[in-house]
């Protein structure tokens, strides 16, 4: 039977040999986890800007709803743009922080860009039908521009 060690104050620190001082080490956390880190900051400060801007979106995505006819479909496009704008203004902040990744978040919406602007170019040619595929390959050049821009953020990680 292996005999039991008692373990050490993690603050312990093993006595020199004659003549040296005592070197002092680091205290080593007792959890293996990190504490969280706290969101970056907003450029306006502590105004809850983001958070009224989709409160301002679920308003007009309601009334819209019961509003109806052309009204109400303005109504809903409006609260629905308002609220992705608010929650991509999040997500840039956050990715260029390196406090998380949205890699997929951010990749998505330059596609969205771009098959929109793909549709408008290309809607009276016969090759609207590439319009799909550039979206893919837009995707995945942007998505993996975006993953590196955090891993240098972050210092290496690829995902938080």
């Amino acid at each position: 039977m292996a005999a039991r060690r008692k373990r050490r104050n993690p603050t312990y620190t093993a006595p020199g040999r004659k003549g040296e001082g005592r070197v002092s080490r680091p205290a080593t956390p007792s959890s293996s986890r990190r504490a969280p880190r706290e969101r970056p900051p907003a450029p306006w400060g502590r105004f809850p800007l983001v958070e009224l801007v989709v409160l301002v979106g679920l308003v007009l995505l309601l009334v819209g709803f019961f509003v109806g006819e052309a009204r109400g479909a303005v109504m809903i496009a409006c609260g629905l743009t308002l609220a992705s704008l608010a929650g991509l203004e999040l997500s840039v902040r956050e990715h260029w922080a390196g406090f998380r990744s949205h890699s997929t978040v951010l990749a998505g919406a330059v596609t969205l860009v771009a098959l929109a602007g793909g549709y408008f170019l290309l809607r009276h040619t016969s090759l609207l039908g590439l319009n799909l595929p550039i979206g893919a390959i837009v995707f995945g050049i942007a998505f993996y521009a975006f993953r590196e821009v955090f891993k240098r953020k972050s210092g290496g990680l690829g995902f938080r």
